[in-house]
């Protein structure tokens, strides 16, 4: 299993793209501005998408993605997988004819574009060979993490989240982890800003990381831009018995 990170930072900026994760060549998770630096090509090969949240950073692309892939999708719809109720909240206020057409209904109601598969965690979801299981987390709005599957092998992927005991749970739960990406946005300066708005901090990541009983390297989303050396920095000298590392635009991990 090949995971490819298209983007991973916390905003924008040169270098920067917000979160976007390719499994293999067909599944995205999240669809932040890192898919844009896709080719037309490889957009042609993406046949299903897991959305972690609603937020903008998390799905900004979506739209465009579908518009650009319009003609192809045709023949052979996108199908997103989500939470019913972050479907709902893209379907009202993206898909709605006002920010976007709805391409729920194009280009007929019969047969459109995109698809949607409601998931839970705990009812895993069978892609290509591939097992995908949705996990909870907490965050400030409806928000889910996932855990894919493959000959033996697991990658997992937080989303957005802060200090939480679910998540943990739900990993620990299964025999094995290989390679797990978790955010960690804000400075321990600001935890409570972060605690806030739903997401880690070093002396929160660092206390629950503890909580894994898998060994698997660990790669940090979500920096702040700007606040990246702070965060990672703190995080080592935090967490010095993990194999941390700093995810960047274009990293490629096989597993």
């Amino acid at each position: 299993m090949q995971i490819t990170v298209l983007g991973c930072s916390g905003g924008i900026g040169a270098g920067r793209r917000t979160t976007c994760i390719m499994i293999d060549d067909d599944i995205l998770i999240d669809c932040g501005t890192g898919v844009a630096d896709l080719s037309l090509e490889a957009m042609g090969r993406i046949s299903h998408l897991l959305i972690t949240h609603t937020h903008l950073d998390h799905i900004a692309c979506l739209p465009l993605l579908v518009d650009t892939l319009f003609s192809r999708l045709k023949s052979r719809p996108l199908v997103i997988h989500a939470r019913a109720d972050c479907m709902h909240i893209i379907h009202d206020h993206i898909f709605n004819w006002q920010i976007w057409p709805d391409f729920f209904e194009l280009p007929e109601r019969e047969r459109p574009v995109v698809q949607f598969n409601a998931m839970e965690p705990d009812v895993p979801v069978q892609l290509g060979g591939r097992r995908i299981d949705m996990l909870p987390v907490a965050h400030s709005v409806p928000a889910a993490g996932y855990r894919i599957e493959r000959d033996g092998v697991a990658f997992a992927f937080s989303g957005d989240t802060t200090s939480n005991d679910v998540f943990w749970d739900a990993l620990n739960a299964h025999e094995n982890l290989d390679l797990l990406f978790v955010e960690c946005a804000y400075p321990d300066r600001d935890r409570s800003l972060g605690q806030q708005a739903g997401h880690y901090c070093p002396s929160l990541l660092a206390h629950d990381l503890a909580k894994l009983r898998h060994a698997p390297r660990v790669g940090i989303t979500h920096l702040k831009p700007g606040e990246e050396d702070e965060v990672f920095l703190a995080l080592q000298a935090k967490i010095p018995g993990r194999q941390l590392l700093r995810l960047c635009s274009g990293d490629v991990f096989t597993i």
